[in-house]
């Protein structure tokens, strides 16, 4: 199966509302250029130096997304194009994103990581932590005027049991909900990957990061 054909093949599978993220990392420009020739716009790395490199070299009409975890030291690299970062999990970090984006004269837009899983690997934010960042933001609008609270992400336990991933996405889509009405317009919920991506949406995510499926196994040098 070639890019293009795996890429058509998930996308006709997709609801209208839900968002695909290409999930490039690892991946050379032409795979992505094979995506992006089937019409595929939004890609999603995890190393802001190989997304600075991709985006140099590629179209400019690319929207790309910072999936991995972010060191704040980095931030000011990415500041001048990244359209989404889907992993803020700290106070830290959304202060870095708010003054890089203000030096590039743009508003950055932000999902909040919440921890879901019950591993402990995983980065994220706890409710607790959730409110207390949201009440800041709030407290300090003028301040924080170059970020957009878009919305949450959270990762499930990396595991086969479809009633535990069931019950983390499903706490998240209650969080997501619970801000929704309370704080914020909220309009992405970015969960499910190219394993559960399925059961995500099922559970209410509008925005899924697939890699596996779309480019085949990740090249690791």
């Amino acid at each position: 199966m070639s890019i293009a054909n795996n890429l058509n093949k998930i996308k006709n599978t997709l609801p209208e509302h839900v968002i695909l993220v290409a999930v490039s990392k690892t991946k050379p420009i032409s795979d992505l250029m094979e995506a992006y020739n089937a019409g595929q716009r939004i890609f999603g790395e995890n190393k802001i130096q190989e997304m600075t490199d991709k985006y140099e070299k590629m179209p400019k009409d690319i929207q790309w997304h910072m999936i991995g975890h972010v060191q704040t030291n980095k931030v000011k690299y990415m500041a001048p194009y990244v359209s989404l970062i889907h992993g803020v999990d700290s106070f830290k970090l959304l202060k870095e994103i708010n003054k890089q984006a203000a030096k590039n004269n743009r508003i950055i837009n932000c999902l909040l990581q919440i921890h879901i899983a019950e591993e402990e690997t995983k980065f994220g934010l706890d409710e607790t932590e959730l409110d207390e960042m949201l009440k800041q933001i709030q407290h300090d609008k003028e301040t924080f005027r170059n970020i957009k609270i878009a919305g949450l992400m959270g990762m499930a336990t990396f595991t086969e049991n479809q009633n535990q991933i069931k019950k983390e996405f499903l706490r998240l889509k209650s969080i997501f909900d619970k801000l929704n009405t309370e704080h914020f317009k909220l309009n992405t919920l970015s969960m499910g990957m190219s394993g559960d991506y399925e059961l995500a949406i099922s559970c209410g995510s509008t925005m899924v990061r697939i890699g596996s499926s779309i480019f085949g196994n990740r090249n690791y040098q």
